[in-house]
């Protein structure tokens, strides 16, 4: 298994150089072809006209500020492809529904990956409706691309979530050529609970007996919250470990109580300090 078709979604001009490079540094360890797209939903602001009639000149306004973005977006990724040997295409996509976009979806459900820029509420970026629309609408595994200065360095430390669930499961597989690829993969339990099925103590040996089957160099280790969040202990713990990825499941609970109450996912998307690779 390995990845051939790299889905770059690229919202705006601060997230698409860096979320491009992410998919040609991994397109160049895969020999994959990069699609990057871009979805262009015009600004959305009250208008204020006499009659109640909006202003054309101010539609026409927000239109060539859509359009400028776009245009943007667009030379960001074509001249960092122009710069490698590596098959790619460009889609534009127009309209109002921006992540959630029939082309979008469409183009991330036959990809291996979808790559996009992680939610950041003070940038032009993805917001966190757009994600979960990749997350919950594609079906394939999103790498978000972090905040963090770092490039895209090779990941030569892997850090699991591990909470047994099936959106866990499924991640781990999906990420399964970065696993392959890592020197060291860590299988991390936060608070797992003790079961008739299975002691705490035991929590992910079995994933990690699976992984060593593929040739995975797996270590399985477990920690406490102690007061602090699921994802404040899943960042502390890839500082320690030096890890370049978090593999995690996304959703586990419903997405109406993660909009209510937060929750791992979200906090994620927000504040991982690394690339999390998320499937649901």
């Amino acid at each position: 298994m390995t990845y051939k078709t790299i889905v770059a979604v690229l919202s705006a001009a601060e997230d698409a150089g860096k979320v491009t490079d992410h998919a040609l540094a991994l397109a160049r360890r895969t020999g994959g072809h990069v699609i990057g797209i871009h979805a262009e939903s015009p600004v959305v602001v009250t208008l204020i006209a006499p009659m109640e009639y909006p202003d054309p000149n101010a539609v026409l306004e927000l239109q060539e500020r859509a359009q400028q973005q776009s245009r943007e977006v667009e030379q960001a990724f074509r001249s960092r492809c122009a710069r490698d040997d590596i098959s790619y295409e460009w889609r534009l996509f127009t309209g109002t529904a921006g992540y959630a976009s029939a082309g979008v979806i469409d183009s991330a459900r036959g990809a291996d990956i979808v790559l996009a820029g992680q939610f950041d509420p003070d940038l032009d970026g993805p917001a966190r409706e757009d994600i979960e629309d990749l997350l919950y609408e594609s079906g394939r595994p999103v790498y978000l691309v972090s905040n963090a200065p770092a490039g895209p360095e090779p990941v030569d430390r892997v850090l699991v979530a591990w909470n047994g669930s099936r959106e866990a499961a499924r991640a781990v597989f999906d990420a399964l050529p970065f696993l392959t690829a890592a020197k060291d993969v860590e299988v991390f339990a936060v608070d797992p609970p003790e079961t008739a099925m299975q002691s705490r103590d035991f929590s992910g040996a079995e994933l990690a007996a699976a992984l060593a089957r593929h040739g995975v160099n797996t270590t399985v280790t477990s920690g406490a919250t102690g007061g602090h969040s699921v994802a404040e202990t899943l960042n502390r713990r890839a500082t320690e470990i030096d890890a370049g990825l978090i593999v995690m499941g996304a959703y586990s609970h419903s997405r109406l109580r993660q909009r209510l109450f937060g929750g791992v996912t979200s906090a994620m998307m927000r504040g991982a300090r690394v690339p999390v690779l998320m499937s649901r």
